[in-house]
């Protein structure tokens, strides 16, 4: 598994992965194949000016296994405060362990770095992302709306329990 910055010719594939996020959410909506993908592609852009709008600095990469693209990790990395944006694989490289593996990266990083703490936000509906996190020693800080905003510290996990 490796990263690099994102390109512009990286944005069909993000759209793709984007659409795979939000694809539960719309089977239930009763519109036509072309409004769907009309709206999330209005989605997908307006999410992708957001970020780069908010978190100018942070470094907006795509996940390959060989060459082959298969998630996102949008990381700001501030000294004393790292802000995972996104991280996400598309659905058939999710199970498998990447996503532990990246965020134990990250993690292991951050332990030698200045930063202090690692944060995120999930999704109150996803317990399965939420699990994950709290198996890699993320707690919850507080309840933001449709999301829980989760940290990690160094020293507020023990090592020995990492794979």
């Amino acid at each position: 598994m490796s990263l690099r910055h994102a390109a512009p010719e990286d944005a069909p594939f993000l759209l793709e992965l984007y659409a795979s996020f939000r694809s539960d959410e719309l089977a239930a909506v009763p519109w036509s194949p072309e409004q769907k993908k009309d709206f999330l592609e209005q989605q997908f852009i307006a999410q992708h000016r957001h970020y780069r709008s908010v978190y100018p600095e942070a470094d907006y990469l795509v996940v390959e296994i060989g060459d082959k693209p298969v998630g996102r990790l949008y990381l700001n990395a501030d000294k004393e405060r790292w802000l995972i944006v996104d991280i996400g694989f598309l659905p058939e490289w999710r199970r498998q362990g990447k996503g532990t593996a990246l965020l134990t990266a990250i993690q292991r990083e951050a332990e030698t770095s200045e930063a202090c703490v690692l944060t995120l936000h999930v999704e109150q509906r996803n317990f399965r992302a939420q699990a994950l996190y709290q198996r890699l020693g993320f707690r919850g800080i507080n309840d933001v709306g449709s999301h829980i905003k989760m940290e990690w510290s160094p020293g507020d996990f023990d090592g020995a329990k990492r794979r």
